[in-house]
C-alpha cells in the first residue's frame, strides 16, 4: 500500500474525519443528511464505537500521520438479537485522494477485522448512483440482495438504497 498505511482511529485523526464526514454531507449523496457533523460528535461516536467493541480505522500518509486521507468503521446492523453475527459497515475517502486504492484497503481490512471477530455477515447500504462504491463492493465479494426504491432524500431529490452483503 504505498502512500499510505490503515492504523485505528484516535483522537488526534477526528479532525480529519470530520472533514471528511462533512464534505459528503455537503456535496454527496454517500450520506443522507443535511447536517453537518462536529468534532464533539465525532467524539462521542468514536467512543461509542470502539467502546462496544468496533474497529475505526483510518488510512494516513505514514509522513503525515494525522491528516487522514480515509476512513472507515462498522456497527450494529439492526439491534435484535438475531442479527448479532451481522454488522453494517461505512467507508468514506477525502475528495484530494480518491483512485488511489484508499476506499478498498479500508474495505478490505474491515472485512479482515469483521471475520477475526467471528461475524457471519457485513452488509453495505449505498446510493444506487453510486456505481464506484458499487464496484468496489462486487470486486470484494459483496453481492446485491435489495433495492429499496425512493426510501431516502437530499437536497430535495428522491434516493434508493441498495443493500449489498458480503457472507463472512
Amino acid at each position: 500500500m504505498a502512500g499510505f498505511e490503515i492504523v485505528d482511529a484516535t483522537e488526534a485523526h477526528l479532525p480529519g474525519v470530520v472533514a471528511i464526514f462533512n464534505h459528503a454531507v455537503r456535496e454527496t449523496f454517500s450520506i443522507w443528511s443535511e447536517t453537518e457533523t462536529t468534532l464533539d460528535q465525532r467524539r462521542t461516536w468514536l467512543a461509542a464505537r470502539t467502546g462496544a467493541g468496533f474497529p475505526v480505522i483510518v488510512a494516513v500518509d505514514p509522513r503525515q500521520p494525522k491528516e487522514v486521507l480515509g476512513y472507515g468503521s462498522f456497527g450494529v446492523f439492526r439491534d435484535f438479537p438475531g442479527y448479532v453475527k451481522t454488522v453494517e459497515h461505512s467507508v468514506y475517502v477525502a475528495p484530494a485522494a480518491q483512485r488511489r486504492g484508499i476506499g478498498r484497503a479500508v474495505l478490505v481490512e474491515l472485512v479482515a477485522r469483521a471475520k477475526t471477530k467471528g461475524l457471519t455477515a457485513m452488509v453495505g447500504g449505498i446510493d444506487s448512483a453510486n456505481d464506484a462504491s458499487i464496484a468496489l463492493h462486487e470486486q470484494l465479494g459483496f453481492e446485491i440482495q435489495g433495492n429499496l426504491r425512493g426510501v431516502g432524500r437530499k437536497f430535495g431529490k428522491s434516493l434508493d438504497l441498495v443493500f449489498m452483503v458480503k457472507a463472512l
